[in-house]
């Protein structure tokens, strides 16, 4: 009896404490946002925010190209999801459903770009992007960035679409569908969970690329949001409301996707992952 209580009591334990872990520097970022800077520098922790202050978003928000970083981040995130997306329905749907010669052999390349650090390969972009004569451009942030999330958008939809029966597409074309037809009226709807779960985290891997704009893009106005806040600190020293605030807003689009996807994008990344 007391080994059964003990098997209930640790992985709930455990829980609470990883969850304490994970969500209290969340909590004490918004919470600093908000708090006057009396209470910032006080020796003694406020842990509640008795007089909420607008005044550091203010202040975050004043900076020079604030909103114009806002708009290209949301820009390239956006496109680079999209393009994607687009990408790899085709791409999922002939590795799922099509038999040609050397198939195995793109799985095992998209695996491996998957698994690649695109760390090292920041020189030769710079290269292309630099002889190419767009540097300082959105364009190549947005190619970048989609191809930094098309394989694992790929392979997790090719899980998908080889969990819908082939019989569902057959009858559709039986019916007089095309099998474009057929993809768009049977298979797409049957995609929802998947391409919620990859437009997480393809949007949530592009919003945070941080390395790639600070290579390519020197001019403020083709700057993003990543490169905004690591240079926020050296713009306003130890004014820790502001830097506060900074974060809460550069995290704010993040949670709201995420509080709207998460129940999808869970079983999505889950069923992807045993499916095909």
């Amino acid at each position: 009896m007391k080994r059964s209580l003990f098997g209930r009591l640790w992985p709930n334990a455990t829980a609470v404490v990883l969850f304490i872990g994970f969500v209290f520097p969340v909590y004490w970022m918004f919470a600093t946002a908000f708090k006057p800077t009396g209470d910032i520098i006080s020796e003694d922790p406020v842990w509640f925010p008795t007089d909420v202050t607008f005044e550091h978003f203010r202040t975050a928000t004043g900076v020079d190209h604030f909103w114009t970083y806002v708009t290209n981040s949301l820009t390239v995130t956006i496109l680079a999801v999209v393009f994607s997306l687009i990408i790899a329905l085709a791409g999922s749907f002939a590795l799922a459903r099509m038999r040609f010669k050397g198939r195995r052999g793109f799985i095992i390349g998209f695996m491996l770009a998957q698994m690649a650090p695109w760390e090292v390969m920041i020189i030769a972009m710079y290269m292309i992007v630099r002889d190419a004569s767009m540097l300082n451009s959105l364009v190549p942030l947005t190619l970048f960035y989609m191809m930094m999330i098309l394989p694992f958008t790929i392979l997790t939809l090719r899980g998908f679409v080889a969990a819908v029966p082939q019989e569902l597409e057959e009858a559709a074309m039986v019916d007089g569908c095309t099998r474009v037809q057929a993809f768009r009226r049977v298979i797409l709807p049957l995609l929802a969970p998947g391409l919620m779960s990859t437009s997480l985290f393809g949007f949530i891997t592009a919003w945070n690329e941080f390395a790639l704009v600070l290579i390519l893009n020197k001019e403020a106005e083709s700057q993003t949001l990543p490169l905004w806040l690591s240079s926020f600190r050296s713009a306003f020293g130890d004014d820790w409301g502001a830097t506060m605030a900074a974060s809460s807003l550069f995290a704010i689009p993040i949670l709201i996707l995420f509080v709207f996807l998460q129940r999808k994008a869970v079983s999505g990344l889950t069923a992807g992952a045993v499916k095909g």
